[in-house]
């Protein structure tokens, strides 16, 4: 393969990953921690961050392994890898951002159940050489923790007037200082707080991307009846 080719590959695999085949917008796998922990952007931060490790990280291994993975196998291979990746973020966690680790709960250990993990494995990773899978595990990766810092920043806003509430828990008691009050609120918006926010927050960011796409393929599809009457009128 020559380099322009690897070129326009990664350019394709990182426009997947980030937008038109989202693993959260578009596929909608994901969707139960993604939902369930983005009250604020530090568990939304903190929870991307763990996934688009393992992602990475069980990319890699199943790109290495899958020439001596036989086929009839290949499934509990790939969740026993992913498996070994969330235990090791999770000790991780458990060791030097403990606050959080709290606080995430048991969708830490849930990664390895994540349909995106296991999907990008199964259609990407086993097909291709490890530099591929780990940039197709990073762009994903990326991709999935951009939505839920999107998602966790809308819900935090509207909820309680907030940005960066607890960023300590991720980053240390340095950051504590990083918290911004943008709304000052008596009682927070339960209806952003609590799950029923979380469906219409996503609903809203769903709806958007999906007005962004038809007004750019709209323009697409201009393009050459523009560019066909510009010429007319030239030749004209």
């Amino acid at each position: 393969m020559s380099d322009q080719e690897l070129s326009n590959e990664l350019k394709t695999l990182a426009r997947n990953g980030l937008w038109e085949n989202n693993p959260a917008l578009v596929q909608l796998l994901g969707l139960c921690p993604l939902l369930a922990v983005t009250g604020t952007v530090t568990n939304a931060l903190g929870l991307g961050l763990a996934t688009l490790l393992v992602l990475v990280g069980s990319n890699v291994t199943v790109s290495l392994v899958r020439n001596w993975v036989p086929n009839e196998v290949r499934i509990p291979v790939f969740v026993i890898v992913i498996a070994t990746f969330v235990t090791f973020v999770e000790l991780m966690m458990h060791a030097f951002t403990y606050g959080l680790f709290t606080a995430l709960g048991i969708f830490i250990p849930l990664i390895v159940t994540n349909c995106a993990i296991i999907g990008r494995a199964e259609a990407y990773a086993s097909k291709n050489p490890w530099h591929k899978a780990a940039f197709d595990g990073l762009t994903m990766g990326a991709g999935f923790a951009l939505v839920l810092v999107l998602l966790g920043a809308l819900r935090e806003i509207i909820g309680q007037g907030t940005l960066f509430d607890g960023a300590d828990l991720l980053l240390g008691s340095w950051a504590a200082g990083l918290r911004i009050e943008l709304i000052q609120f008596d009682y927070p918006l339960l209806l952003a707080v609590l799950p029923p926010g979380a469906f219409i927050g996503m609903g809203i960011m769903i709806a958007v991307k999906n007005v962004i796409d038809r007004q750019r393929n709209e323009k697409a599809a201009q393009a050459p009846v523009e560019k066909a009457q510009r010429a007319r009128v030239t030749s004209q």
